[in-house]
């Protein structure tokens, strides 16, 4: 056995399954026990030749597989992966570069040096800003949230860094009621908690109340953090990001903005005046891995203190090998991990494989999709659409909970595409997300069909 025929085998199988999406069910058709049945079984005793490996590993998980990569995969935001993008990713694995240290991957550093400035430019941030490349926005919003910690208390005279949060001057974090989950996760991890939210009010589309937003930090005192969002993950909606600017430098308190689908917009022209007043955040959470369409995973955060960020996610070590200052690049002074993949290989050639025109494109063709999914949805007889469709989002209902939930499933049972369901102010619905670089005018139209078919089936 050669690593070069593993390797080619291995590709050939990667390369069949891609080239097989177009007719492949969207959905999965083995269950949980048949998975456990086939990749299962006790511990080995004895090795086993590597590509036999492989080969009965492919063979034993492609019935559990998800055809994310499908033009035709409308769940949670998800986007596919460019073809160069992929490329890059399993050069990426074969090169298996420690991302932490210049040292540890000189190549891996610059790359990533340049790919997030690429991407700071294409999302029209300011000059300056720094940056992380972190597993996802999760993640993105915790090294931002971080920096924001640090900064906000330091400006009250407390050093988080030495002392702790036991004692700290309390941190007030105003955020919109319809935020996304993540910003909430991230405050526990940094143990600032739920006690620390004081929520505002959203209108109907679940955009922050500006008049709201203003009264809420006239009546607050001390260290101050405003998480605004651009592009809710029900509806798609933008809060309004220049009045929030306002509210948040009025009040002194830091602004961080979660746009992990939604930033994506300032690529593009057409949509740019929906993110207007984001480059008046100090940090920003984004993923790649959704509207950049690199493969899982991939998120960036931003700031606009680097002195902030850098002091809440450097590290020393007697044994590291540290770039000297004004030097290369250390990836570890930027995010919370030590050892890491080389995340900015994808992310360097999805932007080169697309160029700002391309990137521009793609998302305004998922735009234009979304709105086809909206208009003929909306005129089908009963059915109704509950956002205005924005951005990429489309929330669908079908009558009443009982009979949307079960139009969901039947939609999923049959496999031509996968959507999933949620709750909005109350009332069930399918929702639509359209974030893949190969949907084609076709996915759509066979979607639509087979959403329709469904809903007259139910």
């Amino acid at each position: 056995m050669t690593i070069r025929r593993l390797l080619e085998e291995t590709a050939s199988t990667a390369a069949d399954f891609l080239e097989g999406i177009p007719e492949r069910p969207v959905t999965w058709s083995a269950d949980v026990a048949e998975l456990r049945a086939s990749l299962g079984g006790p511990l080995p005793d004895a090795p086993t030749d590597p590509r036999a490996v492989v080969a009965e590993l492919a063979a034993a998980a492609d019935p559990g597989l998800v055809a994310i990569p499908s033009g035709r995969y409308f769940g949670f935001v998800i986007g596919g992966a460019v073809p160069a993008a992929v490329a890059a990713d399993w050069l990426a694995t074969a090169w298996d570069q420690n991302a932490g240290l210049y040292v540890g991957g000189p190549s891996a550093a610059v790359v990533e040096e340049i790919a997030g400035a690429w991407c700071a430019e294409l999302l029209g941030l300011p000059d300056g800003v720094s940056f992380g490349f972190v597993t996802g926005c999760q993640m993105a919003h915790v090294t931002a949230l971080a920096a924001a910690r640090h900064a906000v208390l330091e400006r009250v005279g407390w050093d988080v860094n030495e002392g702790g949060l036991i004692g700290a001057p309390p941190i007030h974090v105003v955020v919109g009621e319809e935020r996304h989950t993540t910003v909430d996760r991230a405050l526990r991890f940094l143990g600032l908690g739920s006690a620390c939210l004081v929520p505002v009010a959203a209108d109907e589309q679940g955009r922050m109340v500006p008049e709201a937003l203003r009264e809420t930090l006239a009546g607050l005192e001390g260290p101050m953090i405003v998480c605004a969002q651009a592009g809710n993950v029900n509806t798609g909606s933008f809060d309004p990001l220049e009045e929030v600017a306002d509210a948040a430098e009025a009040a002194g308190a830091w602004f961080h903005l979660d746009g992990a689908f939604g930033l994506w917009a300032a690529a593009s022209p057409a949509l740019r005046h929906l993110v207007a007043g984001a480059e008046r955040a100090d940090s920003w959470a984004t993923d790649a891995h959704k509207w950049l369409n690199v493969p899982y995973d991939c998120g960036i955060a931003f700031c606009a203190h680097p002195d902030a960020h850098r002091a809440a996610m450097s590290v020393r070590a007697a044994y590291l090998v540290h770039a000297e200052p004004g030097g290369p690049r250390d990836q570890m002074d930027w995010n919370p991990e030590f050892s890491r993949r080389a995340r900015g290989f994808a992310v360097y050639a999805a932007i080169r494989s697309l160029g700002r025109a391309g990137i521009a494109e793609l998302v305004e063709r998922n735009c234009a999709q979304a709105r086809r999914f909206g208009e003929e949805l909306a005129a089908a007889p009963g059915v109704e659409v509950l956002n205005d469709v924005v951005l990429n989002q489309v929330l669908v209902r079908f009558g009443d909970d009982a009979r949307t939930r079960a139009v969901i499933q039947a939609v999923q049972d049959d496999g031509t595409c996968w959507l999933g369901g949620t709750t909005w102010h109350g009332l069930g619905a399918m929702r639509i997300s359209v974030s893949n670089w190969s949907t084609s005018d076709e996915d759509v139209e066979r979607s639509l069909a087979a959403i329709l078919r469904a809903a007259a089936t139910v």
